[in-house]
């Protein structure tokens, strides 16, 4: 299994300008959201990406990708019938190959030296099969995620085998279908915000699509009953921008994973001081 394709759906209602906000990535440089998951993109071997936005956005996503603004196709979703149509207007693109998918509401700070999609993309052409990473979250916060349900592999702390997906549980479904032995109580395994999917998601998603359903997650719950489907709990964590303070969040973590972490420390202890 090799990874060339990367595609990012950004055209949801809620969901369209938060890519084309600037930050200071953990380098130091100001940059849109969109360019730095663009970046972790090219940085996890995707030669082509494609962006799902909404019609007209199209100039906008353009400026925002700055420099690597030639490496992108854009799509605009015709309709805004959701997130899995929004995934199903990337099928040309994708064509018949594994692709990495990316939301584009979420940033991603690794812990280590492998960025969040490089862990994924090497778990998944080791494995040769489907992979979502996941973030071991709490469940006040299940109504923001998809989950998942599964056993830990024995041989990979880090891997579970996927039995079943659940879009926003509520926490008593959560407790009664999704527990995953090995989790601290209390906490689920949440998508972090990045898949590697094989091309027959595409017609799990028309499957669905002709019943009405337009989530990505029921093609998932659809896929993990049908093939080999992993999820992997990536080193390092997700940001979700949507939220009240979901940039200043991210903005916080990119800054503090960066070298200028003792000065911005620093500016943090003297704001507090002055808030004291």
């Amino acid at each position: 299994m090799k990874i060339r394709r990367a595609v990012i759906t950004a055209a949801g209602r809620d969901q369209y300008t938060l890519p084309l906000q600037r930050l200071v990535d953990r380098d130091g440089q100001p940059k849109s959201a969109l360019a730095i998951i663009v970046e972790e993109a090219i940085a996890a071997g995707a030669e082509e990406i494609a962006i799902v936005v909404r019609p007209g956005d199209e100039a906008a996503f353009r400026a925002a990708a700055g420099g690597t603004a030639s490496r992108l196709e854009l799509l605009p979703q015709a309709e805004p019938l959701g997130y899995g149509d929004a995934v199903q207007t990337a099928r040309t693109f994708v064509g018949d190959e594994p692709f990495l998918h990316f939301v584009g509401d979420h940033l991603y700070v690794c812990r280590g030296q492998a960025r969040c999609a490089q862990q994924l993309v090497a778990v998944a052409e080791a494995e040769a099969c489907a992979v979502s990473a996941v973030q071991a979250t709490r469940e006040h916060l299940l109504p923001l995620f998809g989950t998942i349900g599964g056993k830990r592999i024995p041989s990979n702390r880090r891997l579970y085998d996927v039995a079943t997906v659940v879009e926003k549980p509520t926490p008593t479904q959560a407790e009664q279908e999704l527990i995953v032995p090995g989790l601290r109580a209390g906490h689920y395994l949440c998508f972090f915000g990045i898949h590697i999917l094989p091309p027959t998601v595409f017609g799990h998603l028309a499957e669905l699509g002709a019943l009405g359903s337009r989530q990505l997650s029921a093609a998932l719950a659809l896929l993990a009953t049908r093939e080999r489907y992993l999820a992997y709990e990536v080193d390092g964590s997700r940001y979700n921008l949507g939220p009240t303070y979901g940039l200043l969040a991210a903005q916080l973590a990119l800054a503090l994973s960066g070298p200028d972490r003792d000065e911005v420390l620093t500016m943090l202890v003297d704001q507090l001081a002055r808030s004291s």
